[in-house]
Parts: structure tokens; C-alpha cells; sequence
């Protein structure tokens, strides 16, 4: 199942990031879509402080659920 990023999703990333001291599982939100595929994730600690900003493919991400996905 394929289902696009859209705005405010929330995502976690399915690679390490050394260099920008990020790793596979960390959680971030969609704030912008930058081009088809790209899009502008943040990632906040439990107090909604930023530690990161970073550009990243689709294919860097995992939309995450939190109820029952329905597929037609």
C-alpha cells in the first residue's frame, strides 16, 4: 500500500542520517511540500522544541497511522 505524504503528516524516517544526527525511527511532521516527492520535515523533541529541519524524498519517509486505514 502506497499512500502519498500529504501536509501535517506524521512521518519516520526509514534511513540514518549521521551527518545531521538523525536516525531511522525518529518521528517528524510534513510542514511543507516542496516539489513532487519533497518535502520539508521538523522534528521536535516532547516540548515542541526543534532540533531539526531537513528536506527529504518520499522514499526517506513513512507515513505513520494512528487508527484503522480502510483501503477501497
Amino acid at each position: 500500500m502506497n499512500i502519498p505524504i500529504k501536509l501535517l503528516d506524521v512521518v519516520a524516517l526509514t534511513e540514518d542520517m549521521p551527518q545531521e544526527g538523525l536516525y531511522r525511527g525518529q518521528v517528524g511532521t510534513v510542514v511543507e511540500i516542496l516539489a513532487p516527492d519533497v518535502y520539508e520535515v521538523e522534528f521536535s523533541d516532547d516540548q515542541g522544541q526543534t532540533y531539526a529541519m531537513k528536506a527529504l524524498k518520499a522514499f526517506q519517509l513513512m507515513v505513520l497511522h494512528n487508527k484503522l486505514i480502510k483501503v477501497a
